[in-house]
């Protein structure tokens, strides 16, 4: 699958990449992605697509994520996710990417939030 949303790597090929320096070789030993891992990246894929579908249209541009190695929140608009869960589910890692740059937090909405929202608009087509 292409990662069309992703930057490009503006070192791709380049011997003389200077991240090389500072790549941490345990990393480029693939590990085997197994079933499960598959079928819930897939699985986050499906409802992914069902949570843009319910939220864009309202303003939501994507999902914050809580960071837990620099206790940050971080800002993927709905096209950059998808592209990682992508790349993630075909590579088995994803590249780093930029985060989005000045978000406005009232924009994105937790994973959590996605799910019960979605629940929510199930719940009411339900019970017509």
């Amino acid at each position: 699958m292409p990662h069309d949303s992703l930057p490009p790597d503006p070192f791709a090929g380049d011997p003389d990449d200077p991240a090389r320096a500072i790549i941490d070789h345990d990393d480029e030993v693939e590990h085997p992605m197994g079933e499960d891992e598959r079928a819930e990246l897939l699985t986050d894929l499906s409802d992914l697509a069902v949570y843009q579908a319910l939220l864009e249209h309202r303003g939501v541009k994507g999902v914050v994520v809580d960071c837990g190695e620099c206790q940050e929140p971080h800002y993927h608009d709905w096209a950059l996710l998808r592209a990682s869960l992508e790349q993630l589910l075909t590579d088995g890692r994803m590249r780093p990417h930029e985060p989005a740059f000045d978000p406005d937090p009232g924009s994105y909405v937790s994973w959590e939030y996605c799910r019960g929202y979605a629940d929510g608009v199930t719940a009411t087509e339900s019970a017509r």
